[in-house]
């Protein structure tokens, strides 16, 4: 049974961009701005031009190849741009490291589930926690007091994480034992636990099936409205895309071709002719 989903409605703000009416007051929490990125001759990525409010979710829709992923590199600093300007809460990020932009707030997935197959399932979450583990080397050697609370703290925040998958009874399984979809949303909450302003997904839904992708769309949706950040998801499954996001961007051949609410977007002809190709002229 499908389920229908509340959005925020979308205005217009200066920049033309439009953002949740419900974040209006607040600074958006991702401005990209003519943002590039060049691979030799290749634009992979040009004039990608951005506005993410900060509990908006958002979508990063095209065909295979238009560069959505790159995006999403170009974000997290494992690119840096050729040009452009990518502001993160009102900060500019030019010259920041991953590590850098994690702490300041965006944290991803990745289309290839990429889980530490050894680590239990708390641990995998655990080691998202650690930029917010502030004992010394020397306290972890010799396990000293602030250690030991310190651990405390961080089971308990890894298994209030894991809760709202309801993944918990399975905190001490090896993540590699765990079905596939259980691997994805384990990478999610790993993510979480890094305590994020931006989550960046990519293809979440990838090899989920039907029962699977409506309850990540529900999951989303409480992430969201739990920790009040924003969500910018790359997604090939449409019915999720159009059931839940807000904003969507579509991307083709590295350049932004749409962006608007999902109707509009569904009703866009350059939107359709993307996915679909142009048709023929009748004779």
């Amino acid at each position: 049974m499908s389920k229908t989903f509340t959005k925020g409605k979308m205005v217009a703000v200066p920049s033309t961009s439009i953002i949740p009416e419900r974040d209006i007051g607040s600074t958006p929490i991702l401005e990209c701005r003519h943002l590039g990125i060049d691979f030799g001759g290749l634009k992979a990525v040009d004039d990608f031009n951005l506005t993410i409010g900060r509990t908006e979710i958002a979508g990063l829709i095209g065909p295979n190849g238009a560069g959505k992923t790159t995006v999403f590199n170009l974000l997290t600093k494992v690119y840096q741009p050729t040009r452009g300007i990518i502001m993160l809460d009102g900060m500019d990020t030019h010259g920041k490291t991953t590590e850098q932009i994690n702490r300041m707030g965006i944290a991803r997935t990745f289309q290839n589930i990429r889980l530490f197959n050894n680590l239990t399932v708390e641990e995998n979450v655990k080691v998202g926690l650690h930029n917010q583990t502030p004992y010394n080397t020397a306290t972890g050697i010799f396990r000293l007091p602030k250690f030991w609370k310190q651990e405390k703290a961080a089971h308990e925040s890894a298994m209030e994480l894991l809760s709202i998958f309801d993944m918990q009874d399975l905190a001490d399984y090896p993540a590699g034992s765990l079905p596939y979809g259980a691997q994805r949303r384990l990478e999610i909450v790993r993510a979480l636990a890094t305590n994020p302003s931006l989550l960046l997904l990519d293809e979440p839904a990838a090899g989920m099936n039907p029962s699977e992708t409506a309850e990540l769309m529900e999951n989303i949706v409480k992430i969201r409205d739990t920790f009040q950040i924003a969500v910018l998801l790359i997604e090939h499954d449409m019915r999720l895309v159009m059931g839940i996001c807000e904003g969507i961007c579509v991307l083709n051949f590295g350049r932004v071709i749409a962006k608007g609410t999902s109707e509009e977007i569904q009703a866009n002809p350059t939107v359709i002719e993307a996915y679909l190709g142009k048709k023929k002229k009748e004779d």
